[in-house]
């Protein structure tokens, strides 16, 4: 990385996971390229080294990949740069609640159409037979508070042992067919403003729609009811975000529910924009 400071500063996933090391160089080209158009210098940092205040214009920690496995550093880390006021595109305080999925629970008391969930500290066979009661539902899905990429979710029907299963604090959800068939929708937000969606779908007989299970990704318009649900999400969330990403899915219901509000290191489909990232760039520059 270049010495000069940097108007934009990406968080990149640690030194010592080698897992990444060749998988977030392109995504961080494909980030930095609009916002070079923009006239801004970017550069990356490991979102495990210090940043300090006055260091770089703002941060940006869209590929601190792997924190979910390192819960505790990635909170002192989130500590850390709020202690020293460095400027983050979403703020750290933000970053912290969007961390662990309980958020979804304060979302939906606030008014949004959110996938009916249950938290827990511990996923046991009493708490899934609850669930399966309590949803009305054959199958359900488990996955950890703090999770990634489908990292220990898991698909419960009867009888299914809980191998795989969250270790941990966890979530049960009802399971969603709508995610073999329509899938998952997510909308992009920039400052607030609608910018582009995709749709993500499970290959047959999965449940996760993500591109290293198979998952088809797909540019696509969005229903009007769908926009609606997105802004109502953000509506009840109250707070301004630079970017943001709203994951929802066809609940039992028919009608579109969140599945998750991504604030932190969404994959932005930039390729699917048809500005091909310039919204996305102007957000990140007015927030400098």
């Amino acid at each position: 990385m270049s010495t000069h400071r940097p108007d934009v500063l990406i968080l990149v996933p640690a030194a010592d996971e080698p897992r990444f090391a060749h998988s977030w160089p392109p995504l961080f080209e494909r980030l930095a390229a609009p916002l070079r158009a923009q006239g801004l210098t970017v550069a990356s940092r490991p979102w495990t080294d210090p940043v300090e205040a006055g260091g770089q214009g703002i941060v940006l920690p869209l590929l601190s990949w792997g924190y979910h496995h390192r819960e505790p550093e990635w909170y002192a880390r989130l500590d850390a740069l709020e202690t020293a006021g460095v400027r983050a595109a979403n703020p750290p305080a933000l970053l912290r609640w969007n961390t662990a999925k309980t958020y979804l629970s304060e979302l939906a008391a606030r008014g949004a159409p959110v996938v009916p969930t249950i938290t827990l500290d511990k996923v046991t066979p009493e708490a899934v037979a609850q669930a399966r009661e309590r949803f009305q539902v054959d199958l359900v899905v488990a996955k950890p508070q703090v999770s990634g990429g489908s990292h220990q979710t898991v698909k419960l029907g009867h009888g299914d042992d809980l191998s795989g299963a969250p270790t941990g604090a966890a979530l049960i959800q009802p399971f969603l067919p709508a995610v073999g068939e329509e899938g998952e929708l997510s909308l992009f937000f920039f400052d607030g403003a609608f910018s582009h969606a995709v749709t993500k779908v499970a290959v047959p007989g999965d449940f996760r729609v993500q591109p290293q299970y198979g998952g088809k990704v797909s540019e696509v318009a969005p229903e009007p009811e769908a926009l609606h649900a997105a802004r109502m999400v953000l509506d009840a969330l109250g707070q301004p975000l630079t970017y943001a990403r709203i994951d929802l899915i066809r609940g039992l219901d028919h009608t579109p529910q969140l599945m998750e509000l991504e604030i932190i290191e969404p994959d932005l489909f930039l390729e699917h924009a048809h500005d091909h990232g310039a919204a996305f760039a102007a957000a990140v520059k007015a927030a400098l």
